[in-house]
């Protein structure tokens, strides 16, 4: 009796904007952080190689691999040889003042870089109202 099939895995795909003038290190660390934020991402979760990322964007491995370190570095990955890289379930403390330091600085870049763009503090109200209700 032959085995049934099982559906292929999904897996979070990473996306770059070469015209952000942000470094794609970057860009990979800020999609894993908004993956988890939207729940795209959950504990346990498994992400695509190194080399799977380099080849899929077109970039070098080094890069990818230093955006997967710094996540480790934050407690966010976790690597295990052989096997892959995945969410980690533990918990990321911060203060709070820590916290509420972050969350300015990446609304004013956020509000900064759309405004460079021509998009109004209301269109990027309502892109967010929009982003939560597709989470839901």
């Amino acid at each position: 009796m032959a085995k049934p099939e099982s559906a292929p895995r999904a897996s979070f795909q990473f996306r770059l904007d070469p015209h952000s003038g942000v470094p794609a290190y970057r860009q990979i660390i800020d999609q894993v952080q908004a993956g988890l934020a939207s729940g795209v991402l959950t504990a346990g979760a498994q992400l695509p190689t190194v080399r799977q990322v380099a080849v899929d964007l077109a970039i070098n491995p080094n890069t990818v691999l230093r955006g997967y370190r710094e996540l480790e570095i934050r407690g966010v990955l976790e690597t295990q040889q052989g096997t892959g890289t995945f969410i980690s379930d533990r918990k990321v403390n911060h203060d709070e003042g820590e916290r509420a330091r972050q969350l300015n600085q990446l609304v004013s870049e956020f509000v900064a870089r759309a405004g460079a763009n021509g998009f109004t503090l209301q269109e990027l109200m309502d892109r967010l109202i929009e982003f939560e209700d597709k989470g839901k």
